[in-house]
């Protein structure tokens, strides 16, 4: 059997070396065709010698001069998604909008996407939806919750009958217990002290302040077409248990590993097989137990905020991802305080008017709309 051949866009982020990680476990199973970065020359110039593809995407003009001078006679090209021609699996682990040819192209040409760019379906899901269509188009999500969700997804014949709601599962973040009084004046090392996961700083801001989990919601409505009102969360600080499956019979269907992002690409680059190396095994001789308890709500505000857009629909997702972004890093830079970041996000949803998009440029425009919005919230 020939080996599978794998584009990796965003090689040198986490996501990217990761996979890269399991397709060594993997042997000869995987071939590395096509890698792709923003702007990282040094590290993609060591990832290409060391895995031979036969393409290497690289954004930033300066750095690709770089690549294409240190890796002669090697295909070095500008657009990201120009890797999606050499690839039976593409995993798409790029930070942001960059990310968005990638997915479009490759759903396109109907392969395979291992998707952990969280704008193509937050943001642009009503340009992606369309594009699931074309046959051989499939997307596996490369994140924890939503690849617990499609493994227990699988249990059912008729999903679309048969699920009576997602439970997606939260660690708390670093505030897990606090009330909103004792987080007036909480630090930026303290929102950056995750208890679980080691993530970059703006996830875990996000993490912080439930927003993330929101935002998962919005992602899980778009990946398996289930009402927002129908998709719960609940807090679990062992992030042992990674999301549930209810259905209409009583059943719960859940997935459990020890946290370990390589299990979900693994997933996706072996779908619908397994591969054989093993990642997050469960001790049972350790694992003592597994807690569960509702979100607070009025202290976590962020998370309303995002079942709110969800609702909404159309571009209201991607104007709160715009504008939650901009007041993060203004919370990062020390130019607002924790409590800050809702209350502006919340002031920019006010202030947006929904409407549907129906192109990226619609998308990309809803986009800049947040950002605006938030930056003159926080100018005054």
């Amino acid at each position: 059997m020939n080996p599978v051949r794998v584009a990796v866009a965003g090689s040198s982020g986490s996501i990217g070396t990761q996979t890269l990680d399991v397709i060594r476990a993997e042997g000869d199973a995987y071939v590395v065709t096509a890698l792709a970065v923003h702007a990282s020359a040094d590290a993609v110039i060591a990832q290409a010698k060391q895995w031979n593809p036969e393409v290497v995407a690289v954004a930033d003009d300066e750095a690709r001069r770089r690549v294409s001078e240190a890796l002669p006679g090697l295909n070095v090209v500008a657009e990201l998604d120009a890797i999606v021609d050499v690839a039976d699996v593409v995993i798409n682990g790029v930070v942001g909008f960059a990310g968005l040819p990638v997915t479009l192209t490759t759903l396109r040409q109907g392969k395979r996407l291992g998707l952990a760019n969280k704008e193509s379906l937050i943001a642009a899901g009503p340009v992606v939806a369309p594009l699931r269509s074309v046959p051989g188009a499939t997307i596996i999500p490369v994140d924890s919750e939503h690849c617990a969700i499609h493994q227990c997804l699988r249990s059912s014949s008729q999903p679309g009958r048969e699920v009576a709601r997602l439970v997606l599962t939260a660690s708390g973040g670093p505030f897990r217990g606090r009330d909103a009084e004792s987080l007036k004046d909480v630090t930026v090392d303290e929102a950056l002290s995750h208890p679980t996961w080691k993530m970059g700083p703006k996830i875990t801001v996000d993490s912080s302040t439930l927003m993330n989990k929101g935002l998962e919601v919005i992602e899980a409505h778009e990946l398996f077409e289930i009402d927002v009102d129908h998709i719960d969360v609940v807090v679990h600080p062992q992030s042992v248990v990674h999301s549930m499956v209810e259905y209409t019979d009583g059943s719960t269907i859940a997935q459990l590993s020890m946290p370990d992002m390589r299990l979900p690409i693994g997933y996706a680059l072996g779908y619908p097989s397994r591969i054989t190396s093993a990642f997050g095994s469960i001790d049972w001789s350790l694992l003592s137990r597994l807690d569960f308890e509702l979100p607070d709500r009025a202290t976590f505000r962020c998370l309303d905020l995002a079942y709110a857009a969800g609702r909404a629909g159309g571009t209201a997702p991607a104007c709160l991802s715009a504008a939650n972004e901009v007041v993060v890093e203004a919370f990062l830079a020390g130019r607002v305080r924790w409590p800050d970041i809702a209350h502006v996000t919340e002031h920019v949803m006010a202030r947006h008017q929904v409407s549907q998009p129906y192109s990226v440029d619609d998308v990309l425009a809803a986009d800049a709309e947040g950002r605006r919005l938030a930056t003159e919230a926080l100018a005054r």
